[in-house]
């Protein structure tokens, strides 16, 4: 026989006092509980939908990508860029332009970088290594160091031994380190800045002894001692 419950048990259940006042927070607060859960749902669905959006987006960049690199490999550096009305309807300015959120268009704009830089075009060439995002580690050293390159081709010689060093910090290794580190040496000699030659070779002999750059470093020092 299940219990009955008096009135004054009832007036005091705490689980009946706990659901009266949800109900009356509910009641009070409708509005705003209803709007914030339409918010979270409507967030949820972007979030979704952006994802599927940005699949597609790679995707199609990719594919557009794959095109343009086969005129890049023929040496055709002007339809690699541009496309043409025929058979590449994206060049990789075009790629870069148009999908700079992924992955492929971002490797578009390194692309456009070297293939003005294949046609003389320093300046356009800087102007797309400067939006392009160099990976970390090892693969992104090339492409920092082809960076400094173009500035020291369009005179900016400060800047270019900077980012020469940049790329010799980018990851610390026996090869492209000490490459790197002489670049700036040799850039800094042109700017006239004889005690960064002096401490960048110094560094070089020191800690990369065996490396090829030691030996002309030995050199570039002899330079500035007979000066």
């Amino acid at each position: 026989m299940s219990k009955k419950f008096t009135k004054e048990e009832l007036e005091h259940d705490p689980l009946l006092d706990k659901y009266v006042k949800t109900v009356s927070f509910f009641n009070a607060n409708r509005t705003m509980i209803l709007s914030l859960t339409v918010t979270v749902i409507v967030v949820i669905g972007v979030l979704i939908g952006y994802r599927f959006y940005a699949e597609g987006q790679e995707q199609e960049a990719q594919n557009y990508l794959a095109a343009a690199e086969q005129s890049y490999s023929a040496s055709d550096y002007q339809t690699a860029l541009n496309g043409d009305e025929y058979t590449l309807s994206y060049g990789f300015i075009a790629i870069a332009n148009e999908y700079s959120g992924t992955n492929a268009g971002n490797l578009a704009a390194y692309y456009a970088s070297v293939s003005n830089f294949k046609l003389d075009n320093y300046e356009e060439a800087l102007g797309y290594i400067q939006e392009y995002k160099h990976p970390k580690g090892i693969m992104g050293v090339g492409s920092v160091s082809f960076h400094a390159t173009l500035l020291k081709l369009n005179g900016s010689l400060e800047k270019a031994a900077k980012k020469y060093e940049e790329a010799a910090n980018w990851d610390k290794n026996d090869s492209t380190t000490p490459f790197n580190l002489l670049k700036a040496a040799q850039v800094y000699k042109e700017l006239g800045n004889m005690e960064k030659v002096s401490a960048i070779t110094t560094t070089i002999i020191e800690e990369y002894p065996d490396s090829p750059e030691a030996t002309n470093s030995r050199k570039l020092q002899g330079t500035l001692a007979a000066n």
